[in-house]
């Protein structure tokens, strides 16, 4: 049975200790005694592993700052020199740069994960934001670490991203101005790009709180959509969820190592191991390969500021799916039509990935144009229409009785399940 905590500190030191700060008590009714669906797959397990991940990318972060020089002269030697004599410096460095990748990984799998199951349905509609939130604050570190190396791809990189801001009226000028620190992107960019990246994972470690609070006054959703209506819907979030957590966390710690140790810089690009140099630009920019939908639909439109405000807009319109979805029904296991406009929509996103990492020309803008138009009419157009029009399959009573296969019918036994002597369940 799972339920409210029932911690009590053995020893008087942490009784005097919880009766004056209950810390003990939060965790355990947080982490241990919490009731946790009973039928919750290995597709939740993503947010350990991206807490997990958070923590790596902090930790290693904080290392590398104190061999790091955030100076246009230093930084690219800085970085030479954390790879060639730094104690292990080598492994900090790649388990930071594909540390961000993993990130990138983990994140893109919780989210279409929260877009499949409905996870972002009343009551979790803030719970939702709060993940969109975390989403923006890692695009932007992420971008902001990306141009910390100072090699080619980092200065034009830059250069270009922080140019499409002076596209938007009145005050894009001067924003591009601060952002600079100048007049072209300098000194005072990469210490302005160093100050923020160092800054901002914390501030997702506090969004994180404020996330997995709102996780535990909604509850958790579950591959049913249907909300716990007993007892025997869930177990203890400790031993069962935190078990296949730390499962799925080994697991993806032997992929992660894998890239670490075997391809570091697979998922980089070549010239950013060339020193920036102003009066060169690489034959083809691109940015990291997770911002990859975005910047094919950014250069997809070709007035300026229409592709500013289709990239921003693109990410913006996650905040809003909780409205823009009319259905009554959460998990697309019992909406046969939405599942199958779900994985259209998946495809979408992974081609307009590919398109983002090829040259701006010919067939690729075209493809780029339908398949961003097919983004946002999924959003706007598609997912109300099918609230409306689909017919969903029917719903299990409960959540034990999805488990068990076996739905009951009013006042009725299930199936297989113990009875005492005097007649009643068990």
């Amino acid at each position: 049975m799972s339920g409210h905590s029932t911690y009590q500190p053995q020893s008087r030191f942490m009784q005097w200790f919880e009766s004056r700060l209950p810390i003990g008590g939060l965790v355990h009714s947080s982490f241990v005694a919490y009731p946790t669906p009973r039928n919750l797959n290995y597709w939740w397990t993503f947010g350990a592993i991206l807490s997990f991940m958070l923590g790596v990318q902090i930790v290693t972060g904080i290392i590398l700052v104190m061999h790091y020089t955030p100076h246009v002269d230093m930084a690219f030697n800085s970085v030479e020199h954390i790879m060639r004599d730094v104690n292990y410096g080598w492994l900090l460095r790649y388990l930071h740069s594909n540390g961000a990748s993993m990130f990138f990984v983990a994140v893109y799998i919780h989210m279409f994960r929260g877009l499949y199951y409905g996870s972002y349905k009343a009551p979790r509609e803030v719970l939702w934001i709060l993940g969109v939130i975390i989403y923006l604050l890692m695009m932007a570190t992420g971008f902001l670490g990306y141009t910390l190396p100072w090699g080619q791809m980092s200065f034009w990189g830059a250069t270009v991203i922080t140019n499409f801001f002076s596209a938007i009226p009145l005050v894009g000028e001067s924003i591009t101005t601060w952002l600079w620190g100048g007049y072209a992107v300098g000194n005072p960019t990469l210490n302005r790009f160093f100050s923020l990246h160092y800054l901002l994972p914390f501030v997702i470690a506090g969004v994180v709180v404020l996330h997995v609070w709102a996780l535990h006054v909604a509850g958790q959703n579950n591959p049913t959509g249907v909300e716990p209506k007993s007892d025997r819907d869930t177990v203890p979030f400790t031993p069962y969820a935190t078990m296949k957590d730390a499962f799925m966390v080994v697991a993806f710690c032997v992929v992660f190592a894998w890239f670490v140790f075997y391809v570091p810089n697979y998922l980089g690009h070549a010239d950013n191991y060339i020193q920036a140099n102003p009066g060169v630009t690489p034959a083809h920019i691109v940015p990291e390969w997770y911002y990859l939908p975005f910047y094919a639909i950014l250069r997809s439109i070709p007035n300026k500021l229409a592709g500013v405000i289709a990239m921003f807009g693109s990410i913006a319109i996650l905040a809003f799916v909780p409205w823009l979805d009319t259905s009554k029904v959460r998990s697309a296991n019992y909406r046969p039509l939405y599942r199958q406009f779900f994985w259209v929509f998946v495809v979408v996103c992974i081609l307009l990935g590919w398109l983002g990492s090829k040259p701006a020309e010919g067939g690729y803008v075209i493809g780029a144009r339908i398949l961003t138009a097919y983004y946002f009419i999924h959003f706007l157009i598609i997912l109300p229409l099918l609230g409306l029009l689909e017919k969903t399959k029917p719903l299990p009573q409960s959540i034990y009785d999805s488990v068990l296969k076996h739905p009951t019918s009013a006042g009725g036994k299930l199936e297989g399940e113990p009875v005492t002597a005097s007649g009643r369940k068990s």
